[in-house]
């Protein structure tokens, strides 16, 4: 049988040599040694190694099976730089990169996007994230405070929120289509304000509105008058919402020290420590997945139907995470929080 590929090869160096084509190759070598002697492919691929000035007929070295590696030092290179591609690891142990892929899953390894992050912090920012949650969380040991304790933020709703999915399929089939999210989406602002109990007051701002310090101070106004209305008099308000221009204006400040609130720290880009972000908008953005409206009157409708659907321990469980939270951002020095 190698004798018989040697010989194959030969004829096929000579034809190229005569100038002929892989295809006249093919057929000549056919006509001479029987049907069957060589396939089109095989003619195409010697043929371009010869077209490379490459006149060894011998078998190239392939990858085969898995060869023997040092698996202790490639799992010290993957656990020293997890973005390692799989051709650099290949070129380090001298094997194909297929062969690096089956042992870095053998070792328990699996591939995974990079996570995304609201920011790129700067010491400064991270050393600030620390000392806002350490000063947190000691005045939480002075006092159960979290349950007097008021948070909100604002989030674009979209009209149409679509989702591309999976499809299963045969061959050639083609899959049902899904319109692309335009980049000038019809949308309007949501702001909302809630406690352990629940939602105490939301709004959403009329169409090419966004918010300003003159519409938060009025937003809050409106809040005041709800937390008058279902709480006691006597009763600490300890307010917490983010470093957003509105929110800290010369306006707002001076309004929240009318109120008398106890305004919380809050360290700039993160929203991993507020939990209207990170707990009470992620369920939010579930509930809106392929839903797609055409009147206001819809998203109010789906909005006030998704805050009632809530229990009252769904909202005292997002806020009394808190602390975890203060204190694993300091256990990581203070990054971000890998959801």
């Amino acid at each position: 049988m190698e004798k018989s590929k040697e010989h194959i090869r030969h004829c096929l160096l000579y034809e190229f040599q005569l100038g002929h084509s892989a295809v006249d190759a093919k057929r000549n070598i056919c006509n001479s040694i029987g049907k069957n002697a060589v396939s089109q492919t095989t003619a195409y691929r010697w043929f371009g190694r010869f077209s490379k000035k490459d006149y060894n007929l011998e078998d190239k070295s392939k990858s085969g099976r898995p060869v023997e590696l040092n698996l202790s030092e490639l799992k010290k290179l993957i656990e020293s730089d997890p973005r390692t591609t799989l051709r650099i690891l290949a070129n380090t142990f001298g094997c194909h990169h297929s062969t690096i892929e089956y042992h870095l899953k053998q070792l328990g390894f699996h591939p995974k996007l990079d996570v995304w992050v609201p920011h790129e912090l700067s010491i400064y920012q991270l050393n600030q994230r620390v000392d806002i949650c350490i000063n947190l969380l000691s005045f939480k040991r002075k006092f159960n405070w979290l349950d007097h304790l008021i948070t909100g933020d604002e989030k674009w709703i979209t009209f149409s929120n679509y989702t591309r999915k999976h499809q299963w399929l045969k061959y050639k089939q083609r899959p049902e289509t899904t319109p692309k999210v335009e980049s000038h989406t019809k949308k309007v602002l949501l702001s909302v304000w809630w406690d352990i109990h629940g939602i105490i007051y939301w709004e959403l701002l009329p169409f090419n509105t966004t918010l300003t310090a003159d519409i938060y101070c009025t937003q809050l106004e409106k809040l005041k008058e709800k937390i008058t209305e279902n709480r006691l008099v006597h009763d600490k308000v300890y307010f917490l919402h983010d470093n957003a221009w509105p929110n800290i204006s010369k306006s707002t400040h001076k309004k929240l020290l009318e109120f008398g609130w106890k305004i919380l720290s809050h360290p700039p880009y993160s929203p991993d420590l507020s939990p209207t972000d990170y707990y009470l908008f992620r369920s939010l953005s579930n509930s809106l997945r392929d839903k797609n409206f055409v009147e206001v009157t819809s998203i109010q409708k789906h909005l006030t139907d998704f805050f009632d659907s809530k229990l009252e321990k769904f909202y005292s469980d997002g806020i009394h995470s808190l602390p975890a939270r203060w204190q694993e951002v300091i256990d990581n020095n203070g990054a971000y929080i890998k959801d």
